[in-house]
């Protein structure tokens, strides 16, 4: 009888530990779910939580999740001064630089002699490429640092690409290049203005290095992507160079003669890649290139 009285009290004394072990397990995992939860929704606070009544366990999380908001409010701040020197950046040049081609310009109108002649057209072509230069700089430093976000959505191409062709058709007539568009209805998600830029930036570069045929774009659709390629008949990349040729600044030794700053399709590229696109170049020398940009549908 004596016994029994004892294993049932053993027996009862075990699930009672049972229970209070279940009871402090689910406070526990209830504790950090708050956490967790407040942490998503940006409320954590240490003064939340009564520290003695946490584990150890908890108290590691609770440091944790403390690093973190201070490290997030880190990154926020600088941030915060990337942005404002890219706007200083970009205000205190923009007179200068407005300045040097307006005298450029009323120097050109003088009458001069043609070694002064040459010399104002050059600092009017310098000037240009400044400007070129901090504009591609400040819209880079943006997009990487994303204090410029693009707003991709779902929309026809077509309206977009002849408005590209448009932009750049009379650069490629003046060269005696053919610019020919293929019609599509088909769509695709994508920004459009930031999509045009870089859609831009390749029809440039197609009609820069193409002396003679011309340029086509196309559309292809696939189950994922839409492919927008843009052909030329130009000069061409050798293979051991097309990789290279998306790295910010790269400039060819074959093509040291023409302007650039090397930066087009670096920043071509990041635009594509920010709104879920990417970028391909399958070329043959002295046959031209063929880029291929991938935009999700």
């Amino acid at each position: 009888m004596n016994s029994m009285i004892f294993g049932l009290t053993c027996l009862a004394a075990a699930l009672a530990m049972v229970l209070i072990n279940r009871v402090k397990t689910k406070k526990t995992m209830d504790t950090l779910d708050k956490m967790l939860e407040q942490a998503k929704n940006g409320t954590f606070r240490e003064a939340n939580f009564d520290e003695t009544r946490l584990s150890a366990l908890e108290m590691r999380f609770f440091q944790y999740l403390t690093a973190g908001a201070v490290s997030a409010e880190a990154v926020k701040r600088e941030k915060d001064k990337i942005k404002s020197l890219i706007a200083d950046i970009s205000h205190q040049t923009k007179t200068p630089i407005a300045n040097l081609l307006l005298y450029s310009e009323l120097l050109q109108e003088e009458n001069l002699s043609e070694e002064a002649q040459g010399s104002a057209k050059a600092i009017r072509k310098q000037a240009e490429k400044l400007r070129f230069l901090i504009d591609s700089l400040v819209k880079l430093s943006r997009l990487e640092n994303g204090i410029l976000a693009l707003s991709p959505e779902k929309q026809p191409t077509q309206p977009m690409l002849e408005a590209v062709v448009g932009a750049y058709r009379r650069k490629a007539e003046e060269k005696g290049l053919y610019l020919h568009l293929e019609p599509s209805e088909e769509s695709a998600v994508f920004d459009g203005k930031w999509t045009a830029e870089a859609l831009g930036n390749l029809l440039d570069n197609a009609i820069k290095y193409t002396r003679e045929g011309g340029i086509t774009l196309k559309v292809t659709p696939y189950e994922l992507f839409l492919r927008l390629d843009i052909g030329d008949t130009g000069i061409g990349i050798p293979e051991e160079e097309q990789g290279k040729i998306f790295t910010r600044f790269y400039r060819s030794e074959t093509v040291k003669e023409q302007e650039g700053v090397g930066i087009g399709l670096y920043l071509t590229r990041e635009i594509l890649s920010k709104q879920g696109g990417y970028l391909k170049v399958s070329s043959e020398v002295g046959k031209g290139s063929t880029f291929s940009v991938f935009l999700p549908r």
